[in-house]
């Protein structure tokens, strides 16, 4: 799922294609994509391109008239500039947004089409769409530490609670729990002072590097490569490869369609965490440490 670095990098590459350019016309071709009617999406046609904002994972593209037209990627949406017009050739096009410029495509692999497009009138409209998240760039370490003590969750679901934190999802919160050198199942309201400081720090920096790394990656271009798995990432996506940083083979928490990595040699004191369907198979033959991991 694009996060708030791939997000910003989107809203970065927009503002500089649409903003102040008229909306021709936005193509759909898969009716599951549209979650609104009123008003209809024809009413923006012909509209000019104000502002854009990022809501935690959404975009926001402000239109003439207070409306508005908010993108939701979700887990397998992407967007990609094309020449004007550029056909919905296949089931995965969802939709275009044409500009005199270029068409917007809006993309979403797989079958589950979760991806979602709104046109809102007013602010107010706009507002519902915030699940209210705080802004991690912008806030200070009091504010940040209130919020992740106002309830009692592991450190990992506290993260990525976009009620609690504006835009952080699976991929990032790894790196940053990494970063922080905490186990992602510690709990919210046990962490030491100390600790709730070095998670804000990497928050911070895992972030901000992010953003930075996306943007030299993009330079001028529409950003094409946006994922969850990147080589240079230190755990996410990296299961049973090396840690950079001790060298200790990277592990995994899987529930549902989610998978959790952390390195136990930097985060959890060599202990291995146990993978709720694995270690109910393995039972007793579940490594507890990196001993019995590495002697199996």
């Amino acid at each position: 799922m694009p996060e708030l670095p791939d997000i910003t990098a989107y809203v970065e590459a927009l503002e500089r294609r649409i903003v102040g350019e008229r909306l021709e016309g936005v193509r759909v071709n898969n009716p599951f994509l549209a979650r609104t009617f009123e008003p209809p999406l024809e009413a923006a046609n012909g509209k000019t391109v104000r502002k854009l904002r990022r809501l935690g994972k959404r975009i926001a593209i402000g239109l003439d008239d207070e409306l508005w037209l908010v993108l939701h990627l979700m887990i397998a949406g992407r967007l990609h500039w094309k020449p004007c017009g550029a056909k919905l050739a296949g089931k995965f096009h969802l939709a275009a947004l044409d500009f005199p410029e270029g068409s917007l495509l809006v993309t979403e692999a797989g079958t589950k089409r979760r991806e979602s497009l709104h046109l809102l009138c007013g602010d107010a409209a706009l507002r519902e769409q915030d699940p209210g998240g705080l802004e991690v760039l912008s806030t200070p370490l009091a504010k940040f530490q209130t919020t992740l003590r106002q309830r009692n969750h592991t450190i990992k679901r506290a993260l990525t609670d976009p009620h609690l934190f504006s835009g952080i999802g699976n991929a990032y919160s790894d790196e940053i729990l990494h970063r922080a050198q905490l186990s992602p199942l510690a709990l919210t309201q046990k962490l030491s002072e100390d600790d709730i400081r070095r998670l804000f720090d990497a928050t911070q920096l895992v972030l901000r590097e992010w953003i930075d790394r996306l943007r030299l990656e993009a330079g001028d271009d529409f950003p094409k490569k946006v994922t969850a798995f990147r080589p240079q990432m230190a755990v996410h996506g990296r299961y049973g490869e090396l840690c950079p940083v001790c060298a200790a083979p990277v592990q995994r928490i899987r529930y549902a369609d989610n998978e959790t990595n952390y390195c136990p040699g930097c985060q959890t004191k060599g202990r291995i965490l146990a993978d709720r369907s694995l270690s109910r198979l393995l039972k007793d033959d579940w490594p507890r440490n990196l001993d019995e991991l590495e002697g199996n």
